[in-house]
């Protein structure tokens, strides 16, 4: 019999990842969405007719209940939440309500369906923010220095205490920054992939930056999902954290990835102080020790090669719409 697997936020990058791998592996898998009058399942679309979808919200207590009765899944895995850390700026509460709270909404779900259910908890690596060593490992004390990073902290505690209290197996993965070309324009590496594809083609000029001195750990959302899987098939619940252990700057991305369409950086990235963080996290490194001794996970994906295959993703997406466009003049623009 196969194993049923829920996924939250299965829209999303990790989610269409994970989605994948899981079906790989004969899972049957289940995605979790919001009601909405816009659908956003563009990264999900190719896999439309191997996966389910049903209706739930970190923010209702008994849709999840509902969805959890319906799908009767074997591991849960919460990959839903305002994940955006500069609009938790401007919305700190629903940050607040769906990173956090939403959480314990489906610690509790689970506990009241069934207490067998194995949960995977999206854990961020915004959680050390002012970091207090470098590199971050499982025992690093957390500082965060957003709303984002806050609510991260909460639903990463709540899921120890639930694990706990109630002997749940109920896991978190604190994963450090990871990228794809699905990943959503509003990040700064597509940001940054996005506009050198548009520049290479003549579509734009320029593109505005904030920190280019900002050191993130950067690995590819394909690796890290099969990270998420081997945490549920451990004997016994464990958090780890998931990192390549290699920090590069901003500037050091925007340097590969102008250069990988022959193009220097210098001319063509503007840096603007409104585009700066209120708190800024400086250098965020992780030690992903625990992970390579139990789980034997190795990232497959190093980051020149993850800057490349975003930049050609982009360039590919933007020469597609062109060519749409030059077919059909309605068509709208990408």
């Amino acid at each position: 019999m196969p194993k049923t697997a829920l996924i939250t936020g299965i829209t999303g990058q990790d989610g269409s990842y994970l989605a994948e791998l899981l079906l790989e592996k004969g899972y049957r898998v289940v995605g979790m969405t919001r009601r909405s009058s816009t659908v956003t399942n563009e990264r999900i679309a190719h896999l439309s007719e191997r996966i389910e979808l049903l209706q739930g919200d970190l923010l209702d207590q008994a849709s999840l209940v509902a969805a959890l009765r319906d799908a009767q899944p074997d591991e849960v895995y919460n990959l839903a939440a305002q994940s955006f850390v500069p609009t938790s700026w401007n919305q700190p509460v629903l940050t607040g309500e769906f990173t956090a709270l939403g959480v314990t909404r489906l610690l509790e779900a689970i506990r009241q369906v069934q207490p067998s259910i194995r949960m995977y908890q999206a854990s961020s690596s915004e959680m050390f923010g002012k970091v207090r060593e470098v590199p971050q490992n499982e025992l690093t004390p957390f500082y965060p220095r957003s709303p984002y990073g806050v609510a991260k902290v909460y639903g990463h505690f709540i899921t120890v205490n639930y694990r706990e209290s109630y002997k749940l197996y109920a896991v978190s993965g604190i994963l450090f920054n990871h990228e794809s070309p699905r990943r959503g324009l509003e990040f700064v590496t597509r940001k940054i992939t996005d506009g050198v594809a548009r520049i290479k083609l003549g579509l734009a000029s320029e593109i505005k930056l904030g920190n280019l001195e900002a050191r993130r750990d950067w690995g590819f959302a394909g690796d890290y999902v099969r990270a998420m899987w081997l945490m549920l098939q451990q004997d016994e619940p464990r958090d780890y954290v998931i990192a390549t252990g290699e920090t590069r700057s901003v500037r050091e991305l925007c340097e590969l990835a102008f250069g990988h369409v022959g193009l220097n950086y210098r001319e063509h990235v503007r840096v603007a102080e409104e585009l700066f963080r209120p708190a800024e996290v400086d250098q965020l490194s992780g030690n992903a020790t625990r992970a390579r001794e139990d789980l034997g996970w190795v990232p497959q994906v190093g980051f020149e090669q993850l800057i490349a295959m975003m930049v050609d993703a982009d360039l590919e997406r933007h020469r597609a719409a062109a060519a749409n466009r030059l077919e059909d003049p309605a068509a709208p623009a990408s």
